[in-house]
């Protein structure tokens, strides 16, 4: 749903790293800092590691979670209760959406070290 479907905007590749500080994440998912702030307290399934001093850290799923609430709110026209709705009551579809965008960064991955590989 994220980076599968017909986005306006083709974000970033997400790297292979454990964690994300905010200004990393808001670089990956094109949303400044304070928005993604914002959107913590709006949607539950959001709730990134927070460590010294109360400074976030991100993981993976939480980028993934983050692209999928952007393409929901700025290219699908969601209201903030409906976007959080749809990513509450489509838990399957999530999950299935997930798979799919992890396959397709791994594919990706994939690509771009063949392409190292053969030089």
């Amino acid at each position: 749903m994220l980076e599968a479907s017909s986005s306006s905007v083709d974000l970033p590749a997400i790297p292979g790293k454990r964690y994300f500080t905010i200004g990393e994440v808001s670089e990956l998912c094109g949303v400044k800092p304070h928005v993604l702030r914002y959107w913590e307290q709006e949607f539950p399934q959001l709730k990134p590691v927070k460590r010294r001093g109360n400074r976030r850290y991100y993981q993976r799923h939480d980028v993934i979670l983050i692209r999928q609430i952007r393409g929901l709110l700025y290219e699908q026209g969601f209201t903030i209760g409906g976007a959080c709705q749809q990513l509450s009551g489509d838990a399957a579809k999530e999950d299935i959406n997930q798979s799919q965008q992890i396959v397709k960064q791994l594919r990706t991955e994939l690509e771009e070290l063949l392409h190292i590989l053969k030089r």
